[in-house]
């Protein structure tokens, strides 16, 4: 029952420290103070530890040896470029799936797409963002192709803090999910050529929401930022 506690502990934290991190409580290269953060969640050190590598492993923060642990930073050119390869990756992903997918899968993807549209409708970001993340690796995971997934995932680690953002500050929310909606179309009509295109030119567009979303509040002189 210790470790049992111990475990379900350890995931709290993460998951709040996750939120915070999220919901902008710290800004893109701010250090993570530990001792502040164990009081603030009324814990010990260890489990906020065992949180800051969950959430490097995410890519949501980096931890500096003799320095600490920090917010992720990337340079806008490096987020171009992630997205750039996201974007290759998931409209071939789009493509596999529409040449092979079933009923269930079908059925599964509507699913996530109605709950998004609730969660969407009541602006809540905590309950639409696990379901953002779980109908893109839903289609990753179901085009048959292990290598892929595995590139994939590599890249959007690094995408996850932008991701939030983007659609919390660019009213993505609405947005990002009527492409969800046409991706779902794309593929049920089982028409690769069109689920190519809707899944690829939905990378493109979380990109540029992003993009502006960063032009908006950092203006042209931003070196680094953090955050569908």
């Amino acid at each position: 029952m210790g470790i049992l506690r111990t475990s379900s502990l350890a995931t709290a934290i993460e998951r709040e420290v996750e939120r915070l991190i999220l919901d902008g409580s710290y800004a893109p290269g701010e250090r993570i103070n530990e001792n502040k953060l164990a009081s603030e969640l009324g814990t010990s050190r260890g489990p906020i530890r065992e949180a800051i590598r969950a959430l490097e492993g995410k890519g949501l923060i980096v931890s500096l040896r003799n320095r600490g642990s920090f917010i992720r930073q990337l340079s806008v050119q490096e987020v171009r470029e992630v997205y750039e390869i996201r974007s290759a990756l998931f409209g071939l992903a789009g493509r596999l799936l529409a040449e092979r997918v079933t009923k269930d899968q079908i059925r599964r993807l509507t699913q996530l797409v109605v709950e998004m549209e609730e969660a969407s409708k009541l602006r809540d970001f905590q309950m639409y963002y696990p379901l953002n993340l779980a109908f893109h690796e839903f289609i990753v995971d179901s085009a048959g192709n292990a290598l892929l997934a595995q590139q994939y995932r590599m890249f959007v680690k690094k995408l996850h803090l932008f991701r939030a953002r983007s659609l919390v500050q660019g009213g993505g929310l609405t947005i990002s999910n009527k492409e969800h909606r046409e991706m779902l179309s794309a593929i049920a009509a089982r028409d690769p050529a069109w689920a190519h295109d809707a899944h690829s030119q939905h990378v493109t567009a979380a990109r540029d929401r992003l993009l502006n979303v960063v032009e908006v509040t950092a203006g042209s002189g931003l070196e680094g930022i953090s955050g569908s």
